[in-house]
Parts: C-alpha cells; sequence; structure tokens
C-alpha cells in the first residue's frame, strides 16, 4: 500500500505544482499592473483632493490659453506629419525613382533627434545673431532687424515645424508597414480601370490603410502632447509647459496634478477617437500580400519630385541637425570634454540601462502570464500596464512623486518616532524614481513586443517542455529566452534611446545636482549656450540610429520587392 501511494503521489503532485506556479505568474502579473497603474491614480486623486483647489483660477486666467495653444500645435504637428509621412511612405513603397532604398531606411533618421535638439539647432541657425540672418545683413546691406522681414523661428509656428521634422516617422513607419501588406491585385484592379498611381492610393490604398495610420497619428499627438523642451525654448504656453509653471513657480502640486488630469483628458481623447475611427473594419490578410510588390514605373520629372518629397525632410530633420551638431562639437570639444559632461553620461547610461533592464524583466512576466492565462481578465492587466506609454512625461513625474513622497514620509515620520532617526527621501529623492516613471513609461514597448513575438511560438512547444518534467519558469528560461533573444536585444535596444531622450519627466524628478545628457542639454540651452550643448546633444542623437536601423530591416523583411 506504501508502495503504491509513493508511485502514485509524484503524478499526483505533478498537476498541483504546476498549477501553483502558475497561479504565481499571475499573482505577479496583478502586483506589476497595480503598481504600474499607480501613478495614474495618484495623479487623479491628487487633482480631485488637492491641498489648496486653484482650478477656479487657472479656469479664469490661464488654462484657456493653454488648451487654444495645445490644440493649436496639435493641429499643425498633425498635419505636417500626415502630409510627409503619408507622401513619402507611399513614394518609397510604390514608386520606382533614384535612392528609393536609401530613403526607405533613411526617412527613418529624424526619429533619432529629440525635439528639443533640433529646435535648439534651428534656433542657433536662424536667430538674429545667427549665422543665416549675419549673411542676410551682409549681402543686403541691412543695419538692423527693421530694415527686413525674417520668419520667428521662437514661435508657435516655429514649434510646430520642429515637431513635425522629427515626428513624421510614426506616421511614416506605421503607413508603409500597411503598404507592403496590401494585396499586389488591388493595384493591378485599380490600374486596367484606368486610375492613376494618384487616384489608387487615394480611393483604395489609403482607405485600407486608414487603421494604421489613426494609430501613427495618435502617436505623434501624444508626442506633442508630452514635449516640453521645444515649447519651454520656444515661450509657447502648453498645458505642459503650464504643469511645470504651477509646480515649480507656484508650488502648487494639486494646482499641477489638476493639469496633468487635462492633459490624461486630451490622451483619453485621442485613443478613444482612434478606436472609433476604426470600430467596424475588418482586414484580413490576403493570398498574394507575400508576392513582390511591382512599382509605378514614372517619368523623369516625377521621379524627381519623388526624390524631393523624401529628401527634404531627411535633410532638415537630420543632415542639418546632425551636421551643424557635428561642427559646434568638433570646434567646442576641449570645452565639452570634462569630468561634468562623462559624469552625466555615465548617468544617463546607468539609468537608461537600469530601465531597460527592469522594463524587458516585467515585460517578459507579462507576456508570459498572459501566454499561461489567456483570459480577458488577462488581456485588461496587458492594457492597463500600457497605458504610461500614453501619458506624457510630466504628468507620469506628477503620478511618480505623490506616492513615492508619501512613502518616504510616512517611512521618516515611523523611524522618528521609534528610532529618533531620519531616513530623508529614499525613493523620491534618488534614482529610483526616475527609474520607476521609466520603466511605467515605456513598459508597453517591451512587453507589447515580448507578446507579440510569444504569440508566433506554437503552443506545442509548452506541451512538449512540460511533458519533460519542466515548470512555467524552466519552460521559459530553456525554451522561449532564447528564441526571443532577437526581439529582446531590440525592445531594450529602443527603451534604452527613449529613455536617453526622455526629458519632463527626468527634469522634474532627478536628485539635487544629478543631471542626465536630456537635462545637460537643456540648461546649457537655457543659458543661451547652445554651442556647448552640442557634444552631449550628438551622443544622444547617435545613440537613437541603431533601433533606427533595427525596425527599416524588420519592416524591410517582411515584404519582398519585384
Amino acid at each position: 500500500m506504501s508502495e503504491a501511494a509513493t508511485s502514485v503521489n509524484p503524478g499526483l503532485t505533478q498537476p498541483l505544482l504546476a498549477k501553483r506556479t502558475s497561479r504565481r505568474w499571475l499573482f505577479s502579473a496583478l502586483l506589476t499592473t497595480a503598481i504600474v497603474a499607480l501613478p495614474v491614480l495618484s495623479v487623479i486623486f491628487l487633482a480631485f483632493f488637492p491641498e489648496e483647489n486653484i482650478w477656479p483660477h487657472l479656469i479664469d486666467t490661464t488654462l484657456p490659453r493653454y488648451l487654444v495653444t495645445t490644440l493649436k500645435l496639435m493641429t499643425g504637428v498633425g498635419a505636417i506629419t500626415l502630409i510627409i509621412g503619408l507622401s513619402t511612405a507611399w513614394a518609397v513603397t510604390m514608386c520606382e525613382f533614384p535612392g528609393r532604398k536609401f530613403f526607405e531606411w533613411a526617412m527613418l533618421l529624424p526619429f533619432a533627434v529629440p525635439a528639443y535638439v533640433i529646435a535648439y539647432v534651428y534656433t542657433s541657425l536662424l536667430d538674429y545673431a545667427g549665422p543665416i540672418q549675419d549673411t542676410l545683413r551682409n549681402w543686403f546691406g541691412w543695419s538692423n532687424a527693421a530694415d527686413y522681414w525674417f520668419p520667428e523661428i521662437r514661435s508657435l509656428e516655429g514649434a510646430t515645424l520642429m515637431l513635425g521634422l522629427v515626428l513624421y516617422p510614426y506616421v511614416y513607419l506605421l503607413a508603409r508597414a500597411a503598404f507592403l501588406e496590401q494585396s499586389p491585385s488591388l493595384f493591378a484592379v485599380s490600374r486596367s480601370l484606368g486610375h492613376s498611381a494618384l487616384s489608387t492610393f487615394f480611393k483604395v490604398v489609403l482607405p485600407i490603410a486608414r487603421p494604421a495610420i489613426a494609430v501613427g497619428l495618435s502617436l505623434v499627438l501624444m508626442e506633442t502632447l508630452n514635449d516640453f523642451g521645444t515649447v519651454d525654448f520656444f515661450a509657447v504656453q502648453t498645458l505642459t509647459a503650464g504643469l511645470f509653471d504651477t509646480w515649480m513657480n507656484l508650488g502648487n502640486l494639486g494646482g499641477a496634478a489638476q493639469i496633468a488630469t487635462t492633459m490624461l483628458m486630451f490622451v483619453v481623447i485621442l485613443v478613444t477617437l482612434e478606436r472609433y475611427s476604426r470600430r467596424r473594419q475588418q482586414q484580413f490578410a490576403a493570398r498574394d500580400n507575400r508576392e513582390p510588390i511591382r512599382r509605378f514605373t514614372m517619368s523623369y520629372p516625377r521621379q524627381l519630385i519623388c526624390v524631393a518629397v523624401c529628401a527634404v525632410p531627411v535633410v532638415f530633420g537630420f543632415v542639418i541637425p546632425g551636421l551643424t551638431l557635428g561642427v559646434y562639437a568638433w570646434e567646442y570639444f576641449d570645452q565639452s570634454w570634462n569630468p561634468e559632461f562623462i559624469r552625466n553620461t555615465l548617468n544617463s547610461l546607468f539609468l537608461s540601462g537600469a530601465a531597460a533592464l527592469t522594463t524587458l524583466l516585467i515585460g517578459i512576466t507579462l507576456a508570459y502570464s498572459r501566454r499561461l492565462h489567456n483570459t480577458r481578465g488577462m488581456q485588461v492587466l496587458m492594457r492597463l500596464s500600457s497605458l504610461g506609454y500614453a501619458m506624457p512625461g510630466a504628468v507620469l513625474a506628477v503620478g511618480v512623486i505623490v506616492p513615492l513622497a508619501g512613502f518616504d514620509n510616512w517611512l521618516d515620520s515611523l523611524m522618528r518616532d521609534y528610532f529618533d532617526v531620519s531616513t530623508g527621501l529614499l525613493l523620491s529623492g534618488s534614482a529610483f524614481a526616475i527609474v520607476f516613471a521609466y520603466t511605467v513609461r515605456f513598459l508597453a514597448v517591451s512587453a507589447g513586443s515580448v507578446e507579440s513575438a510569444l504569440q508566433k511560438i506554437t503552443p506545442s512547444m509548452d506541451m512538449a517542455s512540460r511533458s519533460l518534467g519542466n515548470s512555467p519558469g524552466k519552460t521559459l528560461v530553456k525554451v522561449h529566452l532564447p528564441m526571443l533573444r532577437g526581439t529582446l536585444i531590440t525592445a531594450a535596444l529602443v527603451v534604452f534611446v527613449d529613455c536617453m531622450k526622455e526629458l519632463p519627466a527626468t527634469l522634474i524628478l532627478r536628485p539635487f545636482n544629478f543631471e542626465t545628457l536630456a537635462t545637460y542639454v537643456y540648461q546649457f540651452a537655457s543659458d543661451e549656450r547652445l554651442y556647448h550643448s552640442a557634444l552631449p546633444a550628438l551622443i544622444i542623437v547617435l545613440a537613437g540610429i541603431i533601433p533606427i536601423i533595427l525596425m527599416s530591416r524588420s519592416i524591410s523583411s517582411t515584404r519582398s520587392m519585384a
């Protein structure tokens, strides 16, 4: 009897242990989602229950101006990115012209340039004391600004153009991917009915690609809402600038939370409109969507137009800023390369590396938990964990500082009462707050990438591993992670570069006397020392090129070309 019991018990306990292990993964996903959602809940709570309610004052004074300016900025940037993104995506995908293969990946290069960096560069070039206006005065004999008219770069229009030049890759990236997925038979039928390439684009291609374009445009608008460096430098009073002014200058955290809640409403509206626009659309892959695409042949003048359409945004969005930064960095290298620059570079590398590793580990946990528990509830958890990516950095900073400062104050009070020892600001006054904010903001990048890659792995792999006695954890380590190596590296690189560029959250949450490359550039620019900011800005730009190459290769590999 005892022998029978010992022979049966392992078989009975094995499913029980596996079930307990699976529940641990589910609990980890629940805990992670709760922590990630904490900043959002903190902002909303503080907005409704502030220590000093200045909401009526904001409505009567500055809030309407913030709202109008923000709407104008978002409208202008959206229009620019749509025009550039759609025209270039269509040209490199469906038209044959000289340099097409080069522009396939070169169109993404402005993605590597933060908006505040390009704003600083063009200000140094186009301002009254810049080389362009100085040259014009020498050529035409003008003595001062009253003798001629020149567009003001530090304006709402200037900020709109700067943001449009670096954000259009969002639309280009998703639009091109959507064009590549469409069936060649659609183009053939359209051409057989006598439609030109332009007519085919508007009547056939654009309606089908609308969902992808809507996603790209919503990302552009959310990034526009997130920007602080550009609007602050150009003195454009948007909601983000108002949040900083209310918190930093007026010292009212509750008022800042109320403005942050208004910004969250913008995000919710954008996401809702994007999903509403494609609520009744269903698309299925065509049988011939893997056949080589036959591009349109055009006359020589039209080919030159395609070259110009693609070259202009690359030249103004990357080449001119890159060359300008390179020249300034070379001329002022001896002054820029100093212990402070090295220390700030190491700070950026540490924070970005820590955030990339953290988001990767959490992303793997969430994605694998969904694989083990593919329920509606788990899908909701995945969406909640991605909320941070839609939150502007300034809003996220408010949401992070509230619970961390509350915990620090509670712990400090407890230690003072029982041990007469002050613990100080352990979390809110350290680099932990920045890493936490980075993790919440960019978790969607790693979790989404890992989840998408896991879906491509057949469930039979899990069954085979489990039949060999491996637990879910061992299955992940021995089977899935080796197969996900490329995806994990790409996701980590994208998060790393995004963290290197992040400015609003870093400005608010950084400890005293602690700078990153992004805040270092911002401080120089604020002091009108643009030349000295060139080297750190150039490092940020160069770091951003790596994931761009990876993204371009990933898209190009989805479809062969005729």
